[in-house]
């Protein structure tokens, strides 16, 4: 397994000129391999950090920002079409970039929850699931995967539990919609977080490794080496990716809550966190 930092870490929102700084950075402080963040699509030259990244021998794969101006699933047509040009924006940059994996919550904005039946359910996944068919035809067709990610219930209404996602993955039925996992999610939503990863088997193709806190992993209670295990028994081979957040990332804040320093420092969680996660999977 290789493993793997988002930028997110230090910055928000990446350019060009923090990107010249971090690739290699990330590089030292020992990881093989480093996630983009795509708040506004348009901050960064893609072929030229595809380079950087290559030179660093380090591999990539982009993150989503769901913000609440692009949602799938919002009753107003316009805020669905912002989704879907976004998205085709995120698999045009990992085309450039080198990046053959694009995760994130592709369903709905984060921090948008609201309650609903059954029936208004169904009718929303229809909606999903045809807007998803389309992006993963446009995604395969530029050697990109889409990994649909669960968040807590804090954060959305519409996909907690990893039972979902294999419903969305299933109804979707492209290869090029998958699944990933994010352990501060499933450490909130999952009874038994290896039974998740387990029923996931190959569909799972991402995984954003964080401590219960979205502190340094390995300095919490999240159950290390069940998820360990549980990786290990579905032959899992991808990335494990630090996702944690500075303060100022501003599309996402509010519904992640983040309010202070989760560390001593972004390189400390990083770099304690790298150590640890090559530890438990070596």
């Amino acid at each position: 397994m290789k493993i793997g930092v988002n930028t997110w870490v230090w910055v928000s929102p990446l350019t060009n000129e923090h990107l010249e700084k971090l690739v290699p950075h990330v590089a030292g402080l020992g990881f093989d391999w480093i996630e983009f963040p795509l708040e506004d699509t348009s901050l960064l030259d893609y072929k030229k950090a595809g380079e950087i990244v290559r030179q660093h021998n380090l591999g990539v794969s982009v993150c989503g920002a769901m913000s609440l101006d692009r949602d799938f699933i919002h009753p107003d047509p316009v805020i669905q079409q912002n989704a879907v040009n976004y998205t085709r924006e995120c698999i045009d940059a990992c085309a450039q970039l080198g990046a053959s994996t694009l995760g994130g919550p592709f369903y709905s904005g984060v921090g948008r929850t609201w309650q609903q039946t059954p029936e208004e359910r169904e009718k929303d996944m229809q909606i999903l699931v045809g807007y998803l068919r389309s992006a993963a035809e446009y995604a395969a067709a530029h050697g990109v995967t889409i990994c649909i990610e669960a968040l807590n219930r804090f954060e959305t209404s519409f996909i907690n539990l990893t039972d979902q996602v294999i419903e969305v993955v299933e109804r979707v039925d492209h290869p090029a919609c998958q699944a990933m996992i994010d352990t501060f999610h499933l450490n909130i939503e999952e009874p038994r977080i290896g039974d998740a990863v387990r029923k996931l088997g190959k569909r799972l193709r991402h995984v954003h490794s964080n401590e219960n806190d979205r502190g340094t992993p390995g300095t919490g209670h999240f159950p290390w080496q069940e998820l360990a295990q549980a990786l290990k028994d579905i032959q899992y081979d991808g990335a494990l990716v630090i996702e944690s957040f500075t303060p100022e990332v501003k599309s996402i804040a509010r519904a992640a809550a983040i309010w202070r320093p989760l560390a001593p420092s972004p390189d400390f969680l990083a770099q304690e966190g790298c150590k640890f996660l090559k530890q438990i999977t070596s």
